[in-house]
């Protein structure tokens, strides 16, 4: 049984990975903004003291993207390091991924530009988390999102592709394997359904 601190469990990811890590047996931390400012170490180190393992599943609608996400990406790698936690399990993007040709999604013609802010913020926050010593993976689908579908209980490693879906509870199970196993280490991967 493994201790995971879930930042962002107020979200539809993050609420995911909580349900999944309980539903295996895992004591688990569900953090709200209200409850700890991912921006702020100090809330990030109190939050996840005592833990093994933190989930970061985190969005702020109302904030600026650029702003946000750097902001949250150095207080994790300050606050985790101070709490003795190396292991984070970043949520993060699909057009961050390479597709099949090796492009990242975002560099490719027709990928649409009112996207580009919020996928640089990411990719901005990714490099943050990429020179820090935590022992990281970032988990994204490799496309979007399934809001309709029923969840398989299963999925498969995957290239960047838009037209890929996956369920918020198989993206779960994916982050929950990673803090279970660590598999991937220092990397992004993409799941699909």
């Amino acid at each position: 049984m493994l201790k995971i601190v879930v930042f962002g469990a107020g979200g539809k990811a993050g609420g995911a990975a909580v349900v999944e890590a309980r539903a295996r047996g895992h004591e688990v931390t569900p953090l709200v903004r209200s409850a700890a400012d991912v921006t702020d170490p100090v809330a990030v180190a109190a939050g996840a003291a005592g833990h093994d393992v933190a989930i970061a599943a985190v969005a702020d609608a109302g904030a600026d993207p650029a702003v946000f996400f750097r902001a949250a990406a150095e207080s994790l790698v300050a606050g985790l390091k101070a709490a003795g936690l190396s292991r984070l399990v970043w949520v993060s993007l699909a057009s961050l991924l390479p597709n099949s040709s090796g492009v990242p999604v975002m560099d490719t013609a027709g990928y649409p530009p009112e996207f580009q802010p919020f996928s640089l913020a990411h990719r901005a926050a990714l490099d943050i988390i990429r020179r820090s010593d935590l022992e990281w993976v970032a988990v994204s689908p490799s496309g979007n999102f399934d809001l309709e579908g029923e969840p398989a209980g299963a999925y498969r490693l995957a290239p960047g592709d838009l037209a890929e879906h996956i369920t918020y509870a198989d993206h779960a199970r994916a982050l929950v394997d990673e803090a279970e196993r660590a598999q991937f280490r220092r990397t992004h991967v993409g799941v699909a359904s």
